[in-house]
């Protein structure tokens, strides 16, 4: 079989969704004595989510993951507690364990065919994520990491999406040779995963799972799901 394309592909809206973890925090923190209602437990969901969006680059190791979950966790504390429930008296491990509990990630129902058909044909296939070093971990927990060849978070590229650099460290991982075709990534971000990949001199497909968005550049295909990827590939 000739070797085929490097495909790159974003994670969070592309390959995986979060699951709604309001209504699972709200039950962890049930289990652990601590009431508070699903709109209480949204709201500090959006605080921890938007703390760990801007910091998450500082996990790029164990420690450093640890450090920033201890983190997180004391920013859920005090949003919870701004939102008026009563989560001071429950200990950090409890509350930091109630957290991880209630961020679970599962694959689009069309993901795993998609990637096997896609390595069937010979492509190399690598995950480029804005996250921490814990990509590989949700990788393997949702089944994904034994379908690609690699991946690489912002973490651990000290670079983040729309940066060249983080691609350049996706296209070595995957072995791309000077000469080659280039690289296809896929992703559901215009402004990360589009812009971010035609900036690096790659072809960019956008999978638009709610329908297609404003401001699609020309010549930009567009997916509903990663169905028709192969053949882009092609």
């Amino acid at each position: 079989m000739a070797l085929g394309r490097v495909v790159l592909l974003d994670a969070l809206g592309t390959l995986v969704e979060l699951e709604r973890p309001a209504p699972r925090l709200r039950a962890e923190l049930r289990a652990r004595g601590v009431g508070v209602s699903e709109a209480q437990a949204a709201a500090a969901l959006r605080a921890e989510i938007a703390y760990y969006r801007e910091h998450h680059d500082i996990a790029a190791d164990a420690a450093s993951l640890a450090l920033l979950r201890d983190r997180c966790t004391e920013v859920l504390r005090a949003a919870l507690q701004a939102a008026g429930a009563d989560a001071g008296a429950l200990e950090h491990r409890a509350l930091r364990d109630a957290l991880l509990a209630a961020l679970r990630f599962r694959p689009f129902e069309d993901v795993p065919a998609a990637l096997a058909e896609l390595r069937a044909a010979g492509h190399r296939l690598v995950v480029v994520s804005n996250w921490d070093v814990s990509l590989h971990e949700m990788l393997r927990t949702t089944g994904l990491a034994a379908l690609v060849d690699g991946a690489i978070s912002s973490a651990e590229a000290g670079a983040r999406k729309p940066a060249p650099a983080i691609f350049r460290r996706a296209l070595a991982l995957a072995g791309a040779a000077d000469g080659e075709r280039p690289a296809l990534h896929a992703g559901d971000s215009i402004e990360l995963d589009v812009a971010g990949a035609l900036g690096a001199g790659l072809d960019a497909v956008l999978v638009a799972r709610a329908g297609p968005p404003d401001g699609i550049p020309d010549g930009v295909p567009v997916l509903a799901t990663l169905d028709g990827l192969a053949a882009l590939a092609a």
